[in-house]
């Protein structure tokens, strides 16, 4: 899960580089960015009904194979169409993530364990989303073939996790299930509710990392006037790093406690946001990227964590993709709308539009986890 979520955010500082030699404007950027969320929630679509039938190597290994694709096409772009579909392998890629390999990671932790499970899975997730773009920031400004060696780097990466899926202890399901293979990922009638819970409040979460990682660097570029890739990089490290932090941090505290302080947080964030964009200010914005990073943690481990005590083992890697799909839907249209409405108003009323939109939300989800405190708790 780490080296595929490596690739998952390794383009990021790389866009400013793209852009230069393409000359795309911050909304086709965005656009490039979207493949990714298309590619993911396509995925989502399949990947985690297979593996609840076929097994989570099935689903692993193919995505594993995408993964690597991807990066050859990355390393070798001759234009936007080429990162476009680069984005999309590597949304497919990171679906069964998500999803299998979520799952993966719980089965191997044991019915015992299902909370430590969920925490290794959630960390694994953020800690390789803010891996890849440092490792990438400082091989494109330190080693030759600025938009290539992250990519070979990173095949490296992916190939130690191919042998590692090939060794895992796991099965294929004694029961295959029933019903359609290609279908909106959903949960027994009775987890409904702890479904809408969890996306309530890792959706605004994941929207806030996601736009500073499509509009982060042309932001830092604004207030700082540098195109430093290292210093884009350490700001998404940086945020991802805080991301993982936090969920060690609150694994004793309260399912209910940790929901609703990401929820306070990703309004934080927001608040920040507006700050720092109306006082050019670069100590806002990184506080605001540190912020969205916690308010991802923390809902992406309650969210998980509900899940994983909720949901029968049979259909968690389906429940996995519900809730991704979830929270990726809104985390590839707003920033997209944001790069757009940028385009046309300036990038600081762009900001400042979003950040209210996702500030509002995230005051409504911190709002339905102290109402529902009930639900969150674990019987």
């Amino acid at each position: 899960m780490t080296a595929v979520f490596v690739l998952s955010n390794a383009a990021t500082p790389l866009y400013v580089l793209w852009q230069r030699d393409f000359g795309f404007s911050k909304g086709t950027m965005t656009v490039v960015f979207a493949f990714y969320i298309v590619g993911l929630l396509g995925s989502l679509l399949v990947s985690g009904v297979a593996s609840d039938r076929l097994g989570r190597k099935a689903v692993l290994i193919p995505a594993l194979i995408l993964a690597t694709v991807a990066c050859l096409i990355f390393a070798t772009a001759p234009n936007v169409l080429a990162l476009m579909i680069a984005r999309l392998l590597t949304g497919i890629a990171v679906g069964a993530a998500v999803s299998a390999g979520m799952a993966a990671v719980t089965d191997v932790a044991g019915p015992e364990r299902k909370h430590l499970g969920a925490l290794f899975a959630s960390t694994a997730m953020v800690l390789g989303a803010g891996v890849g773009p440092l490792l990438s920031g400082i091989l494109s400004e330190t080693a030759p073939a600025p938009t290539a060696t992250v990519f070979v780097v990173e095949i490296a990466l992916l190939a130690t996790a191919f042998i590692t899926v090939l060794r895992m202890p796991l099965g294929r399901p004694a029961h295959r299930g029933a019903g359609s293979w290609i279908r909106v990922p959903r949960v027994p009638a009775e987890n409904r509710r702890q479904l809408l819970l969890g996306v309530a409040v890792f959706a605004p979460g994941i929207t806030a990392t996601s736009f500073v990682l499509s509009l982060g660097p042309a932001l830092l570029s604004g207030l700082l006037g540098t195109t430093s890739r290292i210093l884009a990089g350490a700001m998404a490290f940086a945020m991802f790093f805080t991301a993982t932090a936090v969920q060690f941090a609150a694994r004793t505290l309260p399912r209910p406690v940790t929901m609703t302080i990401s929820a306070a947080t990703t309004a934080l964030a927001m608040l920040g946001l507006v700050i720092a964009v109306h006082t050019q200010s670069p100590a806002f914005l990184i506080g605001s990227a540190l912020l969205a990073g916690a308010g991802q943690g923390l809902g992406q481990l309650g969210g998980l964590s509900l899940l994983g005590h909720a949901v029968p083992a049979a259909r968690l890697a389906e429940a996995n993709a519900a809730f991704n799909i979830g929270g990726y839907i809104p985390a590839g249209l707003l920033p997209v709308s944001a790069g757009y409405l940028s385009d046309l108003v300036g990038l600081s009323t762009g900001a400042t539009i979003f950040a209210l939109t996702l500030l509002s939300l995230s005051l409504v989800a911190a709002i339905l986890m102290i109402r529902n405190r009930g639900v969150l708790t674990p019987a």
